[in-house]
């Protein structure tokens, strides 16, 4: 055999082997979850457009894997039955310090931020003056209802469950019990704001104090998943954003995500803001959810 021809096969043995790799990644199956969407009959009607478009411009298929809840996503993804979880900020930490879980691509919300919020006609009028009273948040863990109004407490001289008395309420009755004047103030985010508001239009709220924009959600991904695909997956979102903010949008419940966009170049660093929340409220280490 002479010299031209053995390269021509080296070179088309190399094509092959680049070309069967690529097939395969493109071919591969990915195991998706949503930590807060319950049951896979609300994981299909709201992310199956996604789920579509995803799937158009990646090459990879979807499998939806279904959870109900963080702990169980998170259980889920140390035995290694799920590849991919979208999931909040104060989660994500979690998921990282058990087993190294990667940023892949933020999922951002617009006008994502906390509030420490009043009646308007309350006589509190800053942050100091509601030492020794007693204030409700949201879901216990959440970044926007607990962590993020916890730190803004804390950033006007407030000690956590020292200098005031947390309790955890749903969010009407804790509204129902501000206005009784069993709770002195109200922690969430801006969009439950319209919420309450809306639910309670006889009633006027007061902002004491609204927190900075807080690190979006963020589609993680298993330190098991190959780099390849973990590349793949972040360069569907770079390059076909607009398409599948769309897609995602296109359900209502999904409405939270409306004129966000993704990207791509997330970091683990970006979500040491999130760490210092939980110092804010007695947590150093972040191996498990509070509960």
């Amino acid at each position: 055999m002479n010299r031209l021809l053995k390269v021509g096969l080296v070179a088309a043995t190399m094509f092959a082997s680049v070309l069967t790799a690529t097939v395969a990644a493109a071919q591969e199956t990915i195991r998706f979850a949503v930590t807060d969407i319950d049951g896979m009959e609300a994981l299909q009607a709201d992310m199956g457009p996604f789920k579509d478009a995803f799937e158009k411009v990646s090459g990879l298929k979807v499998e939806f894997f279904a959870v109900s809840g963080r702990t169980v996503a998170v259980e889920a993804m140390a035995a290694e039955q799920v590849d991919f979880v979208l999931t909040g900020p104060a989660e994500y930490v979690v998921f990282n310090a058990r087993m190294k879980a990667i940023p892949v691509v933020t999922w951002n919300r617009p006008d994502y931020y906390s509030n420490i919020v009043v009646l308007d006609g309350s006589p509190e009028q800053s942050v100091a003056d509601l030492k020794g009273k007693k204030i409700s948040f949201g879901e216990i863990g959440s970044t926007s209802q607990h962590l993020a109004p916890a730190t803004l407490l804390a950033e006007g001289g407030l000690v956590y469950a020292t200098d005031y008395e947390p309790v955890f309420l749903n969010r009407n009755v804790a509204v129902e019990a501000l206005i009784k004047g069993e709770i002195s103030a109200i922690g969430l985010n801006r969009t439950h704001i319209d919420s309450i508001t809306e639910k309670f239009p006889d009633q006027k709220f007061r902002v004491l104090v609204k927190g900075p924009d807080l690190p979006n959600d963020v589609l993680l991904a298993s330190p098991t998943v190959r780099p390849e695909v973990i590349e793949t997956v972040r360069k569907a979102f770079a390059e076909h954003g607009p398409e599948l903010l769309a897609a995602v949008t296109s359900q209502e419940n999904n409405a939270k995500f409306l004129g966000g966009g993704f990207t791509p170049d997330v970091t683990d660093a970006d979500y040491d803001q999130v760490r210092k929340m939980y110092e804010n409220v007695g947590v150093t280490e972040f191996l498990a959810f509070l509960e």
